[in-house]
């Protein structure tokens, strides 16, 4: 018969290994010295970005980051860290993340990764600056509705050249 703790530490890393397979990216954050109740408001906010935070032993981390592939994180994984996947959005997560710790300067994003390329904490920060996915789709419209429109506008002018060329010949005959 195992031991709690060992099953506590199996189930928990089988719980990193399969939330790592159905999430887009994961991030590591450093969390010492945030309060709890300030956790909490993070967990609740990244919640509404469809991400989680998951505190775990290093060890635990560890084993489940190497098992899945990610063993360039392993480096990242020191003092009190936590786990945030994202399966949506990883720039809105990313920038939900950037303001926290701008609010909260104990918490330190550590690195992460973005379907399988290791991301560094400029990178993450950089990826908070970009717009959202909304924004970009219709900056995408915008970009390709605006030839059309241009073309509009000119045939337009064209007809309403002729329209007023029409105009004046049939004053001068009148």
């Amino acid at each position: 018969m195992k031991k709690l703790g060992l099953v506590f530490k199996e189930v928990s890393e089988n719980r990193i290994k399969d939330t790592l397979k159905k999430s887009d990216a994961v991030f590591i954050v450093r969390y010492s010295g945030v309060s709890s109740p300030d956790l909490c408001s993070l967990r609740q906010t990244l919640k509404g970005s469809k991400s989680s935070l998951f505190v775990v032993k290093n060890s635990v981390a560890r084993r489940a980051l190497v098992d899945s592939g990610l063993e360039i994180l392993v480096k990242n994984i020191e003092g009190p860290c936590g786990l945030v996947f994202v399966k949506d959005e990883p720039v809105r997560v990313s920038q939900v993340l950037c303001n926290f710790v701008k609010e909260h300067e104990q918490l330190k994003l550590e690195g992460g990764s973005l379907k399988n390329k290791v991301l560094e904490k400029k990178d993450i920060e950089a990826m908070s600056k970009l717009p959202s996915k909304e924004v970009l789709r219709a900056q995408v419209v915008v970009t390709l509705n605006s030839p059309i429109s241009g073309l509009v506008i000119t045939l337009n002018q064209i007809l309403a050249k002729f329209v007023y060329c029409i105009d004046q010949i049939r004053q001068n005959k009148h």
